[in-house]
């Protein structure tokens, strides 16, 4: 999983899957972490459901993630802000060996 560094925290790439049968983490690939929520991608419900899941799987408070870029496209950058890349390497989404990324 890569972060990137930002004054405020770090910065993660998603990958977004709208309108699925589920919200759920799908995994990792090249970096990007996979998102599937049920929301429709219109007005910017699919980017607050996946702020809200980004959150409440991490365990932070939503008003910490901010949607950088990708408002209208699948590939996303969120800040979270607060936090280290090391916290969120440690979250129980990631497996044990991404850590090392």
């Amino acid at each position: 999983m890569t972060f990137s560094p930002h004054p405020e925290g770090v910065v993660l790439s998603v990958y977004a899957y709208a309108g699925g049968k589920r919200n759920e983490i799908r995994g990792k690939q090249d970096g990007v972490l996979k998102v599937c929520v049920t929301q429709a991608p219109e007005k910017g419900k699919a980017n607050k459901a996946i702020r809200r899941l980004l959150a409440e799987t991490f365990c932070l408070k939503a008003s910490q993630i901010e949607l950088l870029s990708g408002e209208t496209n699948p590939h996303k950058k969120f800040l979270i802000r607060n936090v280290n890349a090391e916290v969120l390497k440690l979250s129980r989404v990631l497996p044990r060996e991404s850590a090392s990324e």
